[in-house]
């Protein structure tokens, strides 16, 4: 009985060390992961998802999430083609498509990419001019999107999109840009005015030659001013005199 009495710590102390073995072994892994199994520092595989035992001290597991991560880039400052400097910031979104290429080809690939996206953020935009970066947005995103997938793709990373979120630009280039914009207004709103006065003049001409060769036109037209001019509660009535008239009595008076 002493000895049965005196074993049961030792009983308590190896069920206590089998359960711990028990749990170790023992791995869940969730859907949106998986679990990418070391054997005596080798890479066996991924495993994954559900729940799967691993040999104890012999084995190790690490989980990769599998879900789209989204990729803040910090603000950057780089100097356009056309030395213009500018302050620009970026999104990035990627996942995994290779958890063991994610382990073991790369410490970390979150912090990896994200260097990775801020240098290529600061070329590109160094590789373009002003007015491209501000017009041709979806051409830069695509350009961004290419050389960041083929950094990562070694890692076993897709980066499927990246947007250019917003532009800062200093406040003198901001001030020559709106100059810019209202001397652009100016010029077609001057254009357009001598388009119209074009159109006028041709208008004016082809009336004056209707009227030339339809005198009773220009009868119609001289009562019709009659009566706009003739308006209620008018006292003053002007009567146009027809240029003919007076080009006639002009000439009489010189042959005189």
């Amino acid at each position: 009985m002493e000895f049965l009495i005196g074993l049961f710590p030792v009983l308590l102390i190896l069920v206590g060390l089998l359960l711990s073995i028990l749990r170790s072994s023992v791995k869940i892994v969730q859907e949106y992961e998986r679990g990418v199994i070391f054997r005596l520092g080798r890479v066996v595989g991924a495993r994954g998802p559900g729940l799967f035992f691993i040999i104890p001290i012999l084995e190790k597991m690490v989980k990769v999430d599998l879900r789209v991560v989204t990729l803040d880039v910090p603000s950057q400052e780089a100097i356009t083609k056309d030395n213009v400097t500018v302050r620009i910031n970026a999104v990035a979104y990627f996942r995994v498509l290779d958890p063991v290429k994610a382990v073991v080809e790369v410490e970390n690939y979150l912090k990896a990419t994200s260097q990775i996206a801020q240098t290529t953020l600061r070329n590109v935009i160094g590789q373009v001019e002003l007015d491209e970066l501000l017009a041709e947005r979806e051409a830069i995103n695509h350009r961004l999107q290419q050389i960041i997938d083929e950094a990562t793709e070694p890692w076993g990373i897709k980066v499927s999109i990246v947007e250019v979120k917003d532009v800062e630009l200093p406040d003198v280039m901001k001030r020559a840009m709106a100059r810019q914009a209202e001397a652009e207004r100016e010029k077609r709103a001057k254009i357009i005015h001598a388009e119209g006065e074009l159109q006028a003049a041709r208008q004016l001409a082809e009336a004056a030659r209707t009227m030339s060769e339809q005198p009773a036109a220009l009868q119609l037209r001289y009562l019709q001013t009659l009566t706009e001019i003739a308006v209620e509660n008018n006292s003053t009535i002007v009567f146009p005199v027809p240029v003919d008239l007076i080009s006639a009595f002009l000439e009489g008076r010189q042959q005189h």
